[in-house]
């Protein structure tokens, strides 16, 4: 059993993507950011950075239970768990975690200050808004590119794929039009058609 320590943010819809794909058993732990919840002792001595989300496998190494925070990690330890969809041939496995990378250092941080300027900020600061939605559209560019000719980011589904769709979900608050993008248009039609995709992604928190 693995405790998922979740709100349904983007980088939380990742990891039940990920528990669905591989079908762990897990139970849901909500963490209400809106109510501050990710400042509880409990869940800091799980997550110290006070972000969702973060397991606890209660079957983890040598049957201890061990706990994990931030999102790639989480994915790479689930991955190496079950052995799904992360790679065990070196170079298959570095094409996967660089996107995982380029997805936890650029599309997930850049495409959050958008929403937070464009969506949330009391002041709307045009150079600000200006600044993040010009580089989600180059981070979307990068993207559409991968995706010429193969039907996933890495080739084989994986848990990069599992990282990036929840982030392009949001698209309509980070002023992009999909269909500027043809090929990450496709990629997610190809992402939501599948079942576990569908499931992690109705989950309402």
């Amino acid at each position: 059993m693995i405790d998922l320590y979740y709100w349904g943010t983007p980088n939380g819809q990742k990891i039940t993507i990920a528990l669905e794909e591989m079908g762990l058993e897990y139970q849901i732990f909500p963490i209400n950011i809106l109510e501050n919840d990710q400042f509880q002792p409990d869940f800091l001595r799980i997550s110290p950075n006070n972000k969702i989300p973060a397991i606890v496998d209660q079957n983890g190494p040598g049957g201890e239970p061990i706990s994990i925070f931030e999102s790639g990690a989480i994915l790479q330890y689930l991955g190496r768990k079950t052995g799904l969809y992360y790679p065990v041939n070196e170079q298959e496995r570095v094409e996967v975690e660089q996107w995982l990378m380029w997805q936890m250092g650029g599309f997930g941080p850049m495409l959050g200050q958008n929403h937070h300027f464009s969506q949330f900020a009391r002041e709307k600061i045009p150079y600000a808004i200006d600044r993040y939605v010009n580089e989600t559209r180059r981070l979307y560019n990068v993207l559409n590119q991968q995706l010429i000719g193969q039907k996933f980011v890495a080739g084989a589904y994986s848990i990069a794929d599992m990282a990036i769709l929840p982030w392009i979900m949001r698209y309509e608050w980070q002023q992009i039009q999909l269909e500027d993008y043809p090929y990450v248009q496709d990629y997610v039609e190809r992402m939501m058609a599948r079942p576990a995709v569908q499931k992690a992604m109705s989950l309402k928190l």
